[in-house]
């Protein structure tokens, strides 16, 4: 198994492009704001072949490369429908302008073959398996991925902005619900085994079991504690 992984752009959003091996095809998850040319590298370096892009969620950071790294490869975005509009709309699920000045940067819309995803699906791509969760809290359509674990590795998890080392995804945004997210914590993360590597939006890699035993918000689910209130923000928030 290949996961390669950089972080891309002004927010430092991990783009990650995973293949059974170097030499075949591969998937890109979530290549955000200037993500293309580490993209382009990445795939040179390994010799791989994209035949998707999977998207965790709407937002900028991880959807501004979309439309030109799937038009140099003539491959599909999949993204959860209660996001699509993100990628044409940016500015309406930030709630705010993004600016002038980084709008210049971007190349605003859909790419010409858009595959929407639905909670409990299992792709099938590139010779891997990955199953979705739909996880709101962070956005309306934020989802997870989900590889299973095989004799040489265990599964690994990529959490988008849901779960981060230590922390979790702000929701203070458009489409962004505490309670939603401690839900998708519960239902999503804790029946997790401790050896499944989170590989997250932003930030370092860990493991269920580590947030399991200090992440403040999963303690707090495990414990049934969900009360926290929307005025309570998450320490060390990432992204947008």
């Amino acid at each position: 198994m290949l996961i390669a992984g950089f972080p891309a752009g002004a927010w430092g959003t991990n783009c990650y492009l995973v293949a059974p091996a170097a030499g075949e095809e591969c998937v890109i998850i979530d290549p955000g704001h200037q993500a293309a040319e580490g993209v382009e590298e990445t795939l040179k370096k390994h010799r791989l072949k994209p035949v998707a892009v999977v998207l965790t969620h709407g937002h900028l950071d991880h959807v501004a490369s979309v439309v030109p790294v799937c038009g140099a490869h003539g491959v599909p975005a999949w993204i959860h429908p209660d996001d699509r509009y993100m990628m044409s709309d940016p500015e309406k699920a930030l709630g705010r302008s993004i600016g002038m000045p980084l709008l210049g940067e971007l190349t605003i819309g859909e790419p010409d073959d858009v595959k929407e995803l639905t909670d409990g699906a299992r792709l099938e791509l590139a010779g891997l398996e990955l199953s979705v969760a739909h996880a709101p809290g962070h956005t309306k359509g934020s989802v997870t991925f989900r590889m299973p674990e095989t004799t040489d590795i265990p599964s690994v998890f990529f959490s988008g902005d849901l779960l981060f080392a230590g922390s979790i995804g702000r929701t203070d945004l458009p489409g962004g619900d505490m309670a939603e997210m401690l839900d998708s914590l519960a239902r999503v993360c804790l029946p997790l085994d401790d050896s499944t590597v989170v590989l997250s939006g932003h930030g370092a890699q860990t493991t269920i079991g580590q947030e399991r035993a200090t992440n403040p918000y999963l303690r707090q689910v495990a414990a049934g504690l969900q009360d926290r209130g929307e005025g309570s923000n998450p320490p060390h928030r990432r992204g947008m």
